[in-house]
C-alpha cells in the first residue's frame, strides 16, 4: 500500500482549518482582552476564537506554507490567522537555510503592519528579529525603536530578550535608554520586562542601569524592572530614595 500524501499546506487549507476550530464565545473573551474596542491599541482587530495550543497544531501540520501565503495571512484582519502565520515563519526560519532565514527576516520587517498585538510581537520578535541579528549588526533595532509604530517600537526592544538570553546586554539598555520616555503603557512593560530578564542574569547590572535612570522612568516601566528585586530596595526605588552612582 503507498503511503498517503498529505495536502499541500496553503493559504486556503489554512483557512479552512482556522474556520473549522473557531469558538465565538472565547472570542468575545478575547476582542474584550486584547482591547479591540475604538480607540484602544487594538482597535479593529478580528478574533475567531482559537486557543494558542490549537493554533501551534494547524501550524505544525501546515509547516511548509509557502511564504507568499505566509504574507497574505500576515495581511489578514483575523488576529488568529496573522499568528499562526508568524508560527509558521518561525518554524521555517529554525529550520531554513541561511537563504531563507535572510528572505524571512526581510518578509517579517517588510510586514510589521501585521504584526499589531502584543502578543504577536512577543511570540516572534526574538525567534526572527533578535536571532538574526545574534551575529550581525543590530543598528537599525535603534531606528525601530524610534518609529512612530507602536509595534515597531516594541519590536525593537522585545527582540533584544534573544540577546539577554546569551549574556549580551548593551543593545537592551541603549534600546531601553531610547524608550524612557514613551508614552505607551505596552512600551513601559516592554521595558521593564526586558530589564528584568537581564536582572535576572546580571542583577547589578540591572541596578545600575536603574539607579541612573529610574527617576525619569514612567511608574509602570519601574513597577515591572524591579518586581524581583528584594523588598527594601523595591521600596527605595518606589519612593525615589536610592542614590543615583557615582560619577567618575
Amino acid at each position: 500500500m503507498k503511503p498517503r500524501e498529505e495536502a499541500p499546506a496553503t493559504v486556503e487549507a489554512v483557512r479552512s482549518a482556522l474556520r473549522d476550530r473557531a469558538n465565538p464565545s472565547h472570542a468575545a473573551v478575547l476582542q474584550r482582552f486584547f482591547k479591540t474596542g475604538p480607540g484602544d491599541y487594538g482597535e479593529g482587530d478580528i478574533f475567531l476564537g482559537i486557543k494558542v495550543p490549537v493554533l501551534r497544531a494547524v501550524a505544525r501540520a501546515h509547516r511548509t506554507l509557502p511564504l507568499d501565503d505566509a504574507v497574505a495571512l500576515l495581511a489578514s484582519p483575523l488576529h488568529e490567522e496573522r499568528l499562526l502565520a508568524l508560527m509558521i515563519l518561525i518554524d521555517q526560519y529554525k529550520r531554513g537555510t541561511d537563504e531563507m532565514k535572510s528572505r524571512i527576516f526581510a518578509l517579517y520587517l517588510g510586514n510589521t503592519s501585521g504584526i499589531n498585538n502584543w502578543d504577536l510581537v512577543d511570540l516572534s520578535a526574538p525567534h526572527i528579529v533578535g536571532q538574526h541579528l545574534l551575529d550581525k549588526d543590530r543598528r537599525m533595532l535603534r531606528k525601530l525603536a524610534r518609529s512612530r509604530n507602536l509595534w515597531e517600537r516594541r519590536i525593537a526592544i522585545v527582540a533584544t530578550h534573544r540577546f539577554i538570553r546569551n549574556d549580551q546586554f548593551q543593545d537592551t539598555l541603549d534600546i531601553a535608554e531610547i524608550l524612557l520616555n514613551d508614552q505607551h503603557d505596552l512600551i513601559h512593560k516592554a521595558v521593564g520586562w526586558m530589564l528584568r530578564e537581564i536582572g535576572k542574569r546580571d542583577h547589578a547590572c540591572e541596578e545600575s542601569f536603574l539607579r541612573k535612570h529610574y527617576a525619569a522612568m514612567p511608574r509602570t516601566m519601574l513597577r515591572y524592572a524591579i518586581e524581583r528585586f528584594p523588598e527594601k530596595l523595591r521600596t527605595a526605588f518606589l519612593c525615589g530614595t536610592v542614590s543615583q552612582p557615582q560619577k567618575t
